[in-house]
């Protein structure tokens, strides 16, 4: 079955649209992956400051190609120099922490038409 990769953003108020737009601007740097199945950045309604980017694997080895792959050339490429930010600095993280949370799903449902 599937793997889920949760990663747990800590986000303060004056960095949520800064994090928002930054995703909007990824747009298919994962969705190509091969072994992808399925991404969501989950905002916080009430009662914590952390947003959910959910991530959903054929398996485990899929995901880890990709953080050895695209993602990390992505972030790589953020830091300046050919692909970067016309040689300056790399952007400040919005997320003052992160936390990746890692499942397996073992049950799921649709629904039914």
């Amino acid at each position: 079955m599937s793997v889920v990769k949760i990663n747990v953003l800590t986000v303060p108020a004056e960095q949520r649209e800064v994090l928002e737009k930054r995703f909007s601007a990824r747009a298919g740097s994962v969705e190509n992956s091969d072994g992808f199945e399925w991404f969501e950045l989950l905002r916080p309604i009430e009662g914590t400051d952390q947003y959910l980017v959910y991530t959903r694997w054929r398996d485990e080895a899929a995901f880890q190609a990709w953080m050895e792959g695209p993602m990390k050339a992505a972030h790589q490429g953020a830091a300046g120099g050919e692909g970067g930010h016309g040689g300056g600095e790399r952007p400040k993280p919005a997320a003052s922490g992160s936390t990746l949370w890692s499942f397996e799903v073992v049950q799921q449902a649709a629904p039914k038409h």
